[in-house]
């Protein structure tokens, strides 16, 4: 009996050792991911830092664009900064590379080289891009979208999630996505807009059912996290998405970046009005 005892003994003496050393692996592991994520994203945001403070707009779309750019470097640094987790990390890694799309819009609008591919932001494939203009009227207001930049369209957007949803890439008349961004939430008539904006163009990817399924739901969604008292982001995460929602910066010739936005942008600020046909709140 007693050998029993002592057999019983060293095995579950065993058994607790191997787990405290499996949980001081795992650890380790989630603090090496977590450097090196955080390594990451200083790096994005230190790339965009040098561009936003080396180039100048020349026309009203290229500078909306940089202000753009700058609001985006201002939440990723504040995102990297309070940064905890790998998570986080990311998401200020996503502000940054949002930032440097909007670089690249500055970019191309002057006939200056883009430089570099940079990485898709989360959401931004699915999210498609404008393919044609087209302007709608609703609840008193004219929101027009193109694919190119024009004295009437000077708000890019470079495509991506917006508090869940996808908000396709293009140059809009103002940027009625920012309420969402900053509170992570669609009202109802987004729907509609939605709908009314993007249903059967090319590249968007989006039928009218698909926009009214899914952007209805949306709308639910966001509801709900408020009612939970959750996060108030939108594209971009903790930090500050778009949610928590950029880069190694280069100089104002070459090496420029090109998103954002988002889902949900933590920081969601900045350049936003905070307006938006039929997003007030």
């Amino acid at each position: 009996m007693e050998g029993l005892l002592l057999i019983a003994i060293v095995i579950g003496g065993g058994v607790f050792i191997a787990s405290r050393i499996s949980g001081g692996n795992n650890k380790k592991r989630e603090e090496r991911e977590f450097e090196d994520a955080q390594a990451d994203a200083r790096r994005w945001i230190e790339r965009l830092s040098s561009q936003v403070l080396t180039l100048a707009g020349s026309d009203a779309a290229s500078t909306q664009a940089i202000a753009d750019a700058s609001e985006r470097y201002t939440a990723a640094s504040s995102q990297i900064g309070t940064a905890t987790t790998k998570r986080q990390a990311e998401l200020a890694r996503e502000s940054a590379l949002e930032g440097l799309h909007y670089m690249n819009a500055a970019r191309e609008i002057m006939g200056m080289p883009a430089g570099p591919e940079l990485p898709p932001l989360e959401g931004q494939r699915n999210a498609g891009r404008v393919s044609e203009k087209r302007t709608i009227d609703q609840d008193g207001r004219t929101i027009t979208a193109s694919p190119v930049a024009t004295d009437e369209t000077p708000n890019y957007y470079p495509g991506g999630n917006v508090a869940g949803r996808p908000v396709p890439a293009g140059w809009y008349s103002e940027p009625w996505w920012a309420s969402a961004l900053r509170t992570g939430i669609w009202t109802a008539g987004s729907v509609f807009m939605f709908s009314a904006l993007f249903n059967g163009m090319a590249g968007v990817g989006y039928s009218g059912q698909e926009f009214e399924d899914g952007y209805g739901q949306g709308y639910e969604d966001g509801l709900g996290a408020a009612g939970d008292g959750g996060d108030g982001g939108g594209d971009m995460g903790d930090g500050g998405d778009m949610g928590d929602a950029g880069g190694d910066m280069g100089d104002a010739g070459g090496d420029g970046g090109g998103f954002f936005g988002g889902d949900g942008g933590g920081d969601g600020g900045g350049f936003f009005d905070g307006g938006g046909f039929d997003f007030d709140f």
